[in-house]
């Protein structure tokens, strides 16, 4: 098990403009984050770690839903402890969008509102992440369809991190 230190680590950051009905960062201007090789755990190890950091409790582990959706009750962030995969952040059809390909080893910090969505699973081994979200927070299923824009525009209410999800004092998500 090992946690690689945050100038150890590439992090991308993207900020995705809102598309039809899927806000994504243009309400809270906080970007969608990847953190590339932060960590080689297990599933366990990474909880073990995101729960003593405190600022997330981890609530599933598997893979990423196949429909474009988003969250507007909360922040997500996603492990991944198995496999790889190409992903798409922003809405498919989005000129905006951003479709990595992330690895185990990668955590990602989605801010509530923005659009995501498994494209492919491309691993030996079949990808699965560990979902985490603030204390508290219970996730909700939103598709950018009529009649969320009022779920939507509580997302503009919502904390941001007060601590890293998987460094705590200092990390990338502090300096957005």
């Amino acid at each position: 098990m090992s946690f690689h230190p945050p100038s150890d680590i590439k992090v991308t950051s993207r900020q995705i403009p809102a598309w039809q009905g899927i806000p994504n960062t243009s309400i809270q201007l906080k970007p969608l984050m990847i953190y590339h090789g932060a960590f080689d755990a297990t599933p366990a190890e990474l909880e073990s770690r995101l729960e003593a950091v405190g600022e997330v409790v981890p609530q599933w582990v598997y893979t990423m839903y196949s429909t474009d959706h988003f969250h507007s009750t909360t922040h997500e962030v996603l492990g991944v402890v198995a496999g790889q995969a190409r992903l798409c952040f922003g809405g498919e059809g989005n000129p905006g969008r951003f479709e990595p390909i992330v690895h185990r080893g990668d955590l990602i910090i989605v801010p509530a509102g923005v659009g995501h969505r498994l494209l492919e699973d491309q691993g030996d081994k079949p990808f699965k992440m560990v979902g985490s979200y603030p204390p508290g927070k219970q996730w909700d299923m939103c598709y950018g369809e009529a009649g969320e824009e009022e779920k939507a525009k509580k997302i503009q209410d919502l904390a941001w991190f007060h601590h890293d999800p998987l460094y705590g004092d200092d990390g990338p998500v502090l300096h957005v």
